[in-house]
């Protein structure tokens, strides 16, 4: 049984994420790239705060049926996170990609049926993935299937949604072997469940347009010694593009903040916590 949810969760995952952004030309579509920078950022097992510098390119796009997500991070942290065969303190530290996609389908849509319920404009389901890669001695590769129901509130501007997201996921660990006592690197964890809250709420303040975005996710343990798991990254932004060239949604500028609580569900080590305050950009085109 457990098999066969795997199977359907990996089913249902590709099939959305390939096939159903062609069902109809996009309505709308944003991009942006994005820079992040904060020194206070953690890593397990890390005692040290640690400098990055976090490049993105992300999009959104709708269509008839559902929306598009894809983002890509790519991190460089200071020498105290080292890659790996550098020493901390030496070298030019670790460098991280992190890919993640979500498509949502909007079952009102795709029914013809109003859907809405109290604050809930549209019931939606969504499926996706995420994968990374790091260059330490951990030298993770995380690959992640999630899908699951997504609840639309209905906010004056912007959007607000909730998801619990069934998630499968792999990765590896290469300090899970020696030459003396060969172990296997790749870790398959329990199924868990992600609660997911997501929004992005443009408002203006006078004459100053801004908006307050971010992401929120409450990850149940999925054993091989994990616990819960708790990650908020958020960011109030001010659209400079707007005020200095009368060019609205262009370029953004703020600050941000990122709390991560029993990072990658370790507990009781150092590193495993983060409260980490942020400078953001965005360019828009």
């Amino acid at each position: 049984m457990k098999q066969m949810s795997k199977r359907i969760l990996t089913v249902s995952a590709l099939a959305m994420a390939v096939a159903a952004p062609h069902v109809s030309a996009a309505n709308w579509s944003d991009t942006s790239v994005g820079y992040r920078y904060g020194s206070d950022f953690t890593e397990p097992f890390n005692p040290n705060d640690v400098e990055k510098h976090i490049l993105s390119l992300t999009h959104a796009s709708g269509y008839d049926y559902g929306q598009n997500f894809f983002n890509v991070d790519l991190l460089q942290s200071d020498n105290q996170d080292p890659a790996n065969g550098d020493a901390r303190g030496e070298g030019d530290g670790a460098f991280e990609a992190y890919v993640t996609y979500r498509h949502q389908l909007h079952l009102g849509k795709i029914f013809d049926k109003d859907l809405s319920f109290g604050p809930v404009k549209e019931v939606g389901l969504t499926a996706g993935f995420d994968l990374n890669t790091k260059n330490t001695e951990v030298a993770p590769r995380k690959q992640m299937l999630v899908v699951g129901p997504t609840l639309k509130f209905d906010v004056p501007k912007g959007f607000l949604d909730f998801s619990v997201l069934y998630a499968h996921e792999r990765n590896h660990n290469g300090k899970n072997s020696t030459l003396l006592t060969p172990k296997p690197n790749d870790v398959t964890f329990n199924d868990y469940t992600i609660y997911n809250l997501t929004w992005g709420l443009p408002f203006q303040v006078g004459s100053v347009p801004m908006k307050f975005q971010g992401f929120g996710n409450y990850n149940t343990a999925k054993g091989k010694g994990t616990t819960d798991e708790q990650l908020v990254r958020t960011s109030l932004m001010v659209d400079v593009g707007q005020l200095a060239f009368n060019k609205n949604n262009t370029v953004w500028a703020g600050v941000g903040y990122e709390y991560w609580n029993n990072k990658f569900g370790i507990t009781g080590a150092p590193g495993v916590d983060t409260h980490a305050p942020t400078f953001n950009l965005e360019w828009h085109f």
